[in-house]
């Protein structure tokens, strides 16, 4: 599986990012915490080169904590990147990100001249809430639903950091299902990228693998089940949802699993590992490479019946 979702804004924001780029001392990459793999664009990291980057971990409040200081220190592994977990309601963390920002780039505090970084992530990361916080003011638009930002403004928050905000960018074609299944279940595509019950399906066999504890205690329930339908089945006649003839609604449960999980009632989860990603990336790297391989056999066989055309 493959998913698509590429409006026209994003193509342009791609071009905008591209020029601006050399002008710019810094990237400030915002990822979800709840999957920094998933929710990190890979564009991104194709036009970084060697700009040093400021990895910020949004939403940490509704992340894991054990495992996002797994990702903390993945992430620090490349000389190049710095990396913080925030959340919008610790202003210590955003004064810590002004700082590094500075620091990555060798500016000193009393220096004249400011950082200017370009500041980027995934639609629904919480970049615009972020700006807005770091400014004190709104300035950025912020929203619920994906692709809020459209276009590219310059912002200077006058503390010795220019920013430049791009909009939320996905990339063309998302290749790692499990990904798929992790942005839809963050927010991060739009509801019509997928269908929301194969999420909730998804969401519901990995809460049961990795936070059983949690599902017994959050539905009240003295054992689980080994899969997916079934556990939806359960927690849907436990809350209500029920459709005609007395069957749960599956719309209804999903909709509201899928809720619980982005609001954090269900707890503080995260959908990845590095250990797990690392395995995914190396099957995505895999599936990349037989692409090419086959766009390479096909022109081939073109230029070769082109050639017999001719003779």
């Amino acid at each position: 599986m493959s998913i698509n979702w590429f409006p026209g804004h994003m193509n342009k924001a791609i071009r905008e990012i591209r020029e601006i780029l050399p002008k710019v001392d810094l990237i400030i990459e915002v990822v979800d915490a709840r999957l920094p793999y998933s929710s990190a664009n890979p564009v991104i990291e194709q036009f970084r080169a060697d700009k040093p980057c400021l990895k910020l971990l949004s939403k940490s409040d509704l992340a894991d904590p054990a495992i996002t200081q797994q990702w903390l220190d993945h992430l620090e592994q490349d000389p190049k990147v710095r990396a913080l977990a925030i959340s919008i309601d610790k202003p210590d963390q955003i004064r810590r990100l002004i700082d590094m920002a500075k620091q990555m780039v060798g500016k000193r505090e009393d220096s004249v001249t400011g950082v200017t970084a370009l500041i980027t992530g995934i639609p629904n990361v919480g970049k615009s809430t972020l700006i807005n916080n770091l400014a004190g003011r709104q300035i950025a638009k912020a929203g619920n639903e994906p692709a809020v930002t459209q276009r590219q403004q310059r912002i200077d928050l006058r503390n010795g950091l220019i920013l430049i905000d791009s909009p939320g960018i996905l990339w063309p074609k998302i290749e790692n299902p499990n990904s798929g299944y992790r942005l839809a279940l963050s927010g991060a595509i739009k509801a019509t990228a997928m269908q929301e019950d194969d999420v909730s399906i998804f969401a519901a066999e990995f809460f049961l693998e990795h936070y059983p504890e949690r599902m017994k205690d959050r539905f009240t329930l003295d054992s689980l089940p080994e899969d997916g339908v079934p556990f939806l089945e359960i927690i849907g006649l436990k809350r209500g949802c029920i459709g005609k003839g007395g069957h749960v609604d599956f719309d209804r449960i999903s909709t509201l699993l899928i809720n619980e999980f982005r609001s954090g009632k269900l707890g503080p989860m995260t959908l990845e590992t590095p250990s797990v990603t690392a395995v995914e990336h190396v099957a995505v790297m895999e599936y990349r490479r037989k692409k090419e391989e086959e766009k390479e056999a096909n022109r081939k066989a073109r230029k070769a019946a082109y050639k017999a055309k001719k003779h």
